[in-house]
């Protein structure tokens, strides 16, 4: 009785740990595709001249802003 019991909480740690490292390895796989994604706008925006950059980042703060204020007046 003893033994079965120390076998399955080793078990559910072994479970419990092979969840985490999958767990960790999916956060890391996103955070690493947002890193890209993110260097390849600066990239695009970084490649535009100065007043079509200024424009874009204009749009791109009025539509921010915009979110930000549609989702507070849903809260």
């Amino acid at each position: 009785m003893l033994n079965s019991r120390v076998a399955l909480r080793v078990g559910l740690l072994i479970a419990a740990a092979v969840a985490l490292a999958i767990a960790a390895s999916q956060v890391r796989e996103k955070r690493n595709l947002a890193i890209a994604t993110v260097d390849d706008i600066e990239a695009q925006l970084a490649a535009l001249d100065p007043a079509t950059r200024a424009a874009v980042v204009s749009r791109l703060s009025v539509d921010a802003a915009k979110t930000v204020h549609d989702k507070r007046t849903q809260a």
